[in-house]
């Protein structure tokens, strides 16, 4: 539900530290509900989440929203883009007051021809995607909407933030009103 990688974190902060050329990687934030990336776009940088939560969101043609994932620190994002040289394919907005590690598209790719670490990191990310995805199509397959839904409202607990019923509709992948149904039924078996 929310996806967090350390290891990430990690490799990118060492990299910002010995950096000679400060444009390299820079440090920037963005407040509560704006946009990192927004769907159709031209990233302009490689983005990887130091601190604070994001949602990486579909809209489509009928102007609904899907969320694919929470994000959290070290998720890198704006990688496809730049590997496969497309518009952005999701918007990403910031869920809690967000900085981030912006990298150059010249930088990044230096390192994608350069560094065996680099590719490495990356093959784990999208491997973890991957089976993240099957993982959750299955899930919602398996589990009822109440089931999800009371884990979304633990992970909101765990991190202390606040997600928009909206945004646990998108999520779950239902209507709002289904959401309020099974948000009553959960009350009413005092789960929360």
């Amino acid at each position: 539900m929310l996806r967090t990688n350390q290891s990430f974190l990690k490799y990118v902060q060492e990299l910002y530290e010995q950096q000679v050329r400060k444009e390299n990687i820079m440090i920037r934030q963005y407040a509560k509900e704006q946009r990192l990336f927004s769907q159709n776009e031209n990233a302009t940088k490689v983005m990887v989440i130091r601190d604070g939560i994001t949602k990486c969101f579909f809209t489509e043609h009928n102007d609904k929203e899907y969320i694919v994932e929470f994000l959290g620190t070290g998720e890198i994002i704006g990688e496809i883009e730049l590997i496969r040289q497309i518009a952005c394919l999701c918007s990403i907005e910031a869920v809690t007051d967000v900085t981030v590690y912006a990298i150059s598209i010249d930088y990044f790719s230096q390192l994608i021809n350069n560094s065996l670490q680099l590719n490495n990191l990356l093959l784990d990310v999208f491997a973890k995607r991957i089976i993240d995805t099957s993982s959750r199509a299955s899930y919602q397959q398996v589990y009822t909407i109440e089931h999800s839904l009371t884990k979304l409202l633990d992970l909101q607990s765990k991190q202390e933030i606040s997600i928009s019923k909206e945004d646990m509709a998108s999520y779950l992948g239902v209507t709002v009103r289904s959401l309020n149904r099974t948000l009553k039924n959960i009350c009413h078996k005092n789960i929360y």
